[in-house]
């Protein structure tokens, strides 16, 4: 028997979902911050204090190290959309801070997925996926390129003990399972966030190559705006390195934070633990190294999610859409 649901109960229900997601993600940002075990509120906000990083001048300098940040990956994101549909850059805004509120509580940020399709109609939404896919993977080669080569210099410079054995086992346990992937893949679906893999791969060539070439270009923009806004933090703490000396422990730490599953709430500690580890090796101090990266954490995921509560609670499903 099918059954209608009335309309004002959809509407509520919508309301509903809308309110919960922007009460979920305020909440855990609270949680976040308040009840963090690795580093107390108090004793953040005591240093803060002490250190006063948001002078006017220093604050000015943040924050639009923040907008820019955000810019080029609104950018990014209205590039790669309008490969399928024009939208405006405030369109663009609101999808991506929109989406960046529904999908702080999720594993691995899968809810920014989830988030942007439902701004556009059913019959474009596969491709809003692939194409989000495509915008993420290109941020994390950028990452991941970058990271092995301050991860190498890194171990390099500071005479770190590794079992070189385990690591060209485990090297070769990869190479082994990429090959048996690739012949496999031929013979069966082989699935990339529920896409058949030959589906994506055909998807991607598809896609103008000067569309690529912007997207990545976008994406290595992001990372040395976000990068040296963790340096600026270093030295208005007064921890003084060079700036060679400290991307390279900062590369680092962002490519071996961006390899650990994680909900995207538990950011700040997992690359506060990663970062306390690293920094360690150049006797930064532990709370200096923790109020960096939640400092760094309040500026480019907190703010902008209580940004995206707006929109959020303004979205209006498509015309087509029930």
């Amino acid at each position: 028997m099918h059954y209608d649901v009335p309309y004002k109960t959809k509407q509520f229900l919508f309301v509903l979902i809308k309110l919960s997601i922007v009460v979920g993600a305020s909440y855990f940002i609270y949680t976040k911050l308040v009840r963090n075990e690795n580093l107390l509120f108090s004793n953040y906000i005591a240093f803060m204090v002490e250190n006063d990083p948001f002078s006017a001048k220093n604050g000015f300098i943040l924050i639009i190290l923040t907008i820019f940040n955000w810019f080029f990956e609104i950018l990014k994101w209205q590039k790669l959309i309008g490969s399928i549909q024009k939208i405006t850059f405030k369109n663009a805004l609101e999808q991506s801070l929109g989406a960046l509120t529904a999908s702080l509580i999720t594993p691995n940020r899968i809810g920014d997925y989830g988030a942007k399709i439902i701004y556009y109609t059913s019959n474009a939404r596969e491709k809003v996926v692939l194409l989000n896919l495509v915008g993420n993977i290109s941020q994390m080669a950028v990452t991941t390129l970058l990271g092995v080569i301050g991860l190498l210099v890194f171990v390099t410079k500071y005479n770190i003990e590794i079992d070189y054995y385990r690591i060209a086992r485990f090297v070769f346990i990869l190479l082994i399972i990429a090959v048996l992937s690739f012949f496999g893949v031929k013979h069966k679906k082989f699935k990339v966030k529920g896409y058949d893999f030959s589906a994506i791969i055909s998807f991607i060539k598809k896609i103008n190559i000067s569309i690529h070439v912007n997207t990545v270009v976008l994406s290595f923009v992001r990372y040395l705006i976000f990068s040296f806004q963790f340096y600026f933090l270093l030295n208005i703490f007064g921890v003084k390195l060079y700036y060679f000396d400290a991307m390279v422990v900062i590369s680092s730490m962002y490519f071996i934070a961006s390899v650990i599953p994680s909900i995207s709430i538990f950011d700040v500690v997992i690359k506060g633990s990663v970062a306390v580890f690293l920094f360690g090796f150049l006797k930064v101090n532990e709370l200096t190294v923790l109020s960096i990266t939640t400092t760094m954490w309040i500026l480019n995921f907190a703010i902008p999610s209580l940004f995206g509560s707006y929109f959020v609670l303004n979205f209006k499903l498509p015309n087509n859409e029930s």
